[in-house]
């Protein structure tokens, strides 16, 4: 019955987000693999960064995202000027009618179901910082009161990596709180110019609203439930440790290249992002090819390279797609081994108005 009722709730997942897709391609054109990922990110209940040059559209995909969910959305400018209490709120006195004087909470743009920290890289660490508990913890507390955040909530930041000038580069314990880095490319030259043909004119692209915050709870229920192997989890665990120089199992060129490499928090979002991905392409269960998929995104901003790798053109991606072609994929399972079953009580069909 439980197999049944997976494949009921994965065929109404796949419609979701076949609407989702067709709906944010009204506005933007191309980038299929870069709504993949913030969509895989948004299932996973994790934070996604957007890096790429300006003018490639990060923004007007979030904000466009936004549009087609019934949800609460917030855009943050960061800016060198912008508190911490600019973000999560801060407490004002107010006179009550009894001429008593108290202090009363005023929520900061934080609390909405999603974020755009436009330009994070824009701000000192001292405010990038107050995103740190409500990414972990979904919750901010100010003063002696802890306020919890709406769910579902997700940031999605964006970030212009060539630009060095008053900008403050995000720390690792900042960085690690992003379940993905996603690089935004240039367009192909096809789709440049439906680009220029599209949006150099009077129309304007009505979107629907499609989705409600029970939609997507639901969606990130069936994406958890979304059953991993023992022999996956043995593959993520061995990627992650060889990443790693002082790991025995870490081969010569992470040894000489590699500073520090990524933690269990990098195994938990390749396991979660691969779930996404397998549910969003139908398939009922996480494979190989989902975690290799997932594992640029995932590891790039997890791994410091040195001077070494410096020196010899080497970045983080290059580092994971070496590792990649490198560590080797554990003992196949033979017929006999159970596959585990995907635990769908709790989630919920959502019928069609």
């Amino acid at each position: 019955m439980a197999k049944e009722s997976y494949a009921i709730l994965l065929k109404h997942f796949q419609t979701s987000y076949k609407l989702i897709v067709d709906e944010i391609s009204k506005v933007i054109i191309g980038q299929r693999h870069v709504l993949d990922q913030i969509l895989a990110a948004i299932l996973a209940r994790g934070h996604c960064l957007l890096v790429g040059v300006p003018g490639l559209a990060k923004t007007l995909t979030v904000s466009t995202l936004a549009d087609i969910m019934m949800l609460s959305f917030k855009r943050i400018q960061f800016t060198p000027d912008l508190m911490p209490s600019d973000i999560t709120g801060t407490n004002v006195i107010d006179e009550a009618p009894s001429g008593r004087r108290e202090f009363r909470f005023v929520r900061g743009p934080v609390f909405a179901n999603i974020i755009l920290a436009d330009e994070i890289n824009r701000t000192p660490p001292k405010t990038q910082a107050a995103l740190l508990q409500a990414m972990q913890e979904r919750e901010v507390s100010v003063g002696q009161e802890t306020y919890p955040l709406p769910n579902p909530f997700f940031v999605i930041a964006t970030q212009n990596p060539i630009e060095q000038e008053g900008t403050y580069p995000l720390p690792e314990a900042q960085l690690d709180r992003f379940m993905l880095n996603i690089f935004v490319d240039y367009p192909s030259a096809r789709e440049e110019e439906l680009i220029l043909s599209s949006t150099t004119g009077h129309r304007k692209a009505m979107l629907a609203k499609i989705l409600n915050d029970r939609q997507i709870l639901n969606m990130q229920k069936l994406v958890a439930a979304v059953p991993v192997s023992d022999y996956v989890i043995q593959y993520v665990s061995r990627l992650v440790r060889a990443s790693r120089p002082k790991d025995p199992t870490a081969p010569p060129f992470v040894r000489d290249m590699v500073d520090w490499g990524a933690g269990p928090r990098a195994g938990q979002a390749l396991i979660m992002t691969a779930k996404a991905f397998a549910a969003m392409d139908g398939r009922y269960t996480v494979s190989i090819q989902d975690i290799r998929a997932a594992a640029i995104p995932v590891m790039r901003h997890r791994i410091a390279c040195n001077f070494a790798a410096q020196a010899q053109g080497m970045d983080s991606v290059a580092i994971v797609r070496k590792l990649i072609e490198t560590i080797p994929e554990p003992k196949v399972p033979t017929y006999a081994d159970e596959m585990p079953m995907p635990d769908v009580e709790g989630i919920e069909i959502e019928q069609d108005e």
